[in-house]
């Protein structure tokens, strides 16, 4: 931890330990015993998967099917008489994904890389990810899912959007959503350096993604039925 006032986090690898660290945090912290689960509906969820860095095929990569495979055994034991396959179909579209790998923040020295309305900046929230060409699985429907969640706690988010006339990295986000047709937001918090030895962000944006993510399990179900 660095900064004048200790703002922010130098580390290697916080793309992307800092997104899975805070995913695991809020999902444990969301479930402290069993009461906290009694009017839950929904199977909260994290899955952590390796090679992402280079095209996630492999046999512990989300291009793999182990997160398909998981829904279908637990809709296996949740079917209760019904038809397995059905309860798996419908456990899909019922599912929001959160796909959370870290965003680029504005260079200072470097801001023409940026469009004008979508410079992402340390200490002002997660960063909800759009893309045109679906390098980014948002859409207009888990995008308010999301900032609605991130309201409730009282907590700022970002919007993204690369320039139209520069390439766009991606996330294991887009493989997931098609391959299980669920409702998926790409989201991240800032991040400076990445995937140099000494990364960089802000330690704000740690304690607004682990509240946005704490509020995602514990009122998205009751959410999703309003809305």
């Amino acid at each position: 931890v660095g900064g004048l006032e200790g703002e922010f986090i130098f580390s290697g690898r916080l793309d992307n330990l800092c997104m899975s660290y805070i995913s695991l945090r809020a999902l444990l912290d969301s479930t402290p015993n069993a009461a906290a689960l009694a009017d839950e509906s929904s199977v909260r969820c994290v899955a952590l998967f390796d090679h992402e860095e280079c095209g996630s095929c492999s046999a512990q990569g989300a291009g793999s099917s182990v997160m398909s495979e998981l829904v279908r055994r637990v809709s296996v034991l949740l079917a209760d008489g019904r038809e397995p396959s059905q309860v798996h179909v419908q456990a899909c579209r019922n599912s929001f994904l959160v796909s959370a790998d870290m965003a680029h923040a504005l260079h200072p020295n470097y801001s023409d890389k940026h469009e004008p309305g979508h410079q992402v900046k340390f200490h002002q929230g997660v960063v909800v990810k759009h893309n045109a060409n679906q390098r980014y699985a948002t859409n207009s429907v888990s995008a308010t899912l999301f900032r609605e969640l991130g309201q409730m706690a009282g907590v700022p988010t970002q919007e993204f959007v690369v320039r139209s006339d520069m390439g766009c990295g991606s996330t294991i986000g887009p493989s997931l959503a098609a391959d299980m047709s669920v409702r998926t937001v790409d989201v991240g918090i800032p991040q400076l350096s990445m995937h140099s030895v000494r990364e960089m962000c802000g330690t704000d944006d740690v304690e607004y993604s682990y509240r946005h993510f704490l509020q995602v399990f514990r009122s998205f179900t009751a959410l999703d039925k309003r809305l």
